[in-house]
């Protein structure tokens, strides 16, 4: 039987996603069994993102400085904006190098059923973004469920009044499909295949 303190580790890692209770017990053997290798570099590194751990305050990335790597990038193109639900979606797109630009992240999707409004979400922020000028495409990467076309709907509305080109991503993304959980391939498809709202 494990120490409460070893068993209060085991439930945290078995909370994690894509951990249950049988990874999270093997995760923690391994990282008790190699202390100086793999446990004590997981803390610090646990400790240092967990002190400097900061909300960008631009896009809503979430990174260790203020204003993150990607708004604070150069070689970003600052007319190209891509709104995305959440930081997930963001890394997801940002990872396979294919958009050029900045980001923008919602914190969310609208629902109905969870009670999510566009207040709730970070959208009076990305109009005022628009509104500034300077933008002159945003793509809006929805995931493709109910909720995330409503929400691009909405966003298309809000949008439509400014001199900037709406895009969304193309309908290769599956129905009912997630960002972060898509392919490099299928996700270079829905950029290159983005078309106009409307």
């Amino acid at each position: 039987m494990a120490s409460p303190e070893i068993e209060a580790l085991t439930q945290a890692l078995s909370r994690l996603p894509g951990l249950g209770p049988r990874s999270a017990r093997r995760a923690v053997l391994h990282l008790l069994k190699k202390r100086e290798s793999a446990l004590e570099p997981l803390l610090r590194a646990l400790d240092a993102v967990n002190e400097r751990l900061v909300t960008c305050s631009l896009c809503g990335n979430v990174d260790t400085v203020d204003p993150c790597g990607i708004c604070a990038d150069p070689r970003r193109d600052a007319r190209a904006l891509c709104v995305v639900e959440d930081v997930a979606d963001l890394w997801a797109l940002d990872k396979s190098r294919l958009f050029p630009g900045r980001f923008h992240v919602l914190g969310g999707r609208l629902s109905a059923l969870e009670g999510v409004r566009p207040e709730d979400l970070s959208i009076d922020a990305l109009v005022a973004r628009v509104e500034a000028g300077g933008i002159d495409e945003v793509v809006l990467a929805m995931n493709a469920t109910l909720e995330g076309q409503t929400t691009a709907h909405y966003l298309a509305e809000r949008l439509e009044r400014f001199p900037v080109r709406l895009t969304q991503l193309a309908h290769g993304v599956p129905v009912g499909g997630e960002l972060d959980y898509l392919d490099e391939g299928t996700l270079a498809q829905a950029l290159r295949a983005r078309r106009p709202v409307g």
